[in-house]
């Protein structure tokens, strides 16, 4: 059962503005990313479902973020089905997460009251996914819908969307403060964030300081707007 409502994780999605996206078969190895990025103040983490057996991964991801990490809303992403929906909600996904538009899994979500982010394309795509009751909504792959031209474009008549890009964010200032200042609610960072240097060198302090700088100016950032 989720930890955290759809409230609470689209409220924690805004107020920090970053949701690292990673996926790793070694359990011990995504601890130590889901840990240093916690360290570096994240506070919502998209773990994919990627690999065989990632749901199995993701189980004990999940019960060992809620006594290491209690604060940590950990979620899940890369789902296109309502089957493997209902499969992660049993885990204890707390939001759900997909590249795709498919309105039998917001059915899912919205029976348990869990946060649903379909990706989207268009703006009538993301006029659909509000009125099937999504909080914040997904536009994948960001650079190549237009990056932060096209959610400025999609913010203008229609203010009250909240959009998160996933592909083409980077943690470095020139890139973060094209997408805060376009009017992203928050913005999901992948290998961009998580290298794979990071993980062959055991260097997850860096992950931790780079994860505090990039939230310090995305707070920054939206103070300006």
């Amino acid at each position: 059962m989720a930890q955290f409502s759809r409230i609470e994780v689209a409220l924690k999605m805004e107020e920090t503005g970053i949701v690292p996206v990673f996926f790793h078969k070694d359990i011990e190895i995504c601890k130590k990313v889901v840990k240093a990025c916690y360290d570096g103040g994240i506070r919502v983490f998209e773990f994919t479902n990627r690999g065989d057996f990632a749901h199995e991964v993701f189980a004990e991801l999940i019960k060992w973020s809620i006594l290491n990490t209690p604060e940590m809303i950990l979620g899940i992403g890369s789902i296109v089905d309502p089957g493997t929906t209902s499969l992660y909600i049993q885990l204890g996904a707390n939001f759900v997460v997909s590249p795709v538009l498919n309105p039998e899994m917001a059915k899912v979500c919205n029976r348990r009251k869990i946060l649903w982010s379909p990706g989207c394309g268009s703006l009538s795509d993301i006029s659909y996914a509000e009125e099937l009751g999504a909080e914040v909504c997904k536009i994948f792959p960001g650079s190549s819908v237009g990056g932060p031209d096209f959610v400025k474009a999609i913010k203008g008549p229609c203010p009250w969307s909240s959009i998160m890009p996933t592909g083409g964010v980077t943690p470095d200032e020139e890139n973060l403060t094209e997408w805060i200042k376009s009017g992203v609610t928050c913005v999901g960072m992948g290998s961009q964030l998580i290298g794979k240097d990071i993980i062959e060198n055991d260097r997850y302090e860096e992950l931790t300081q780079t994860s505090k700088r990039a939230l310090k100016l995305v707070r920054e950032l939206k103070k300006e707007k």
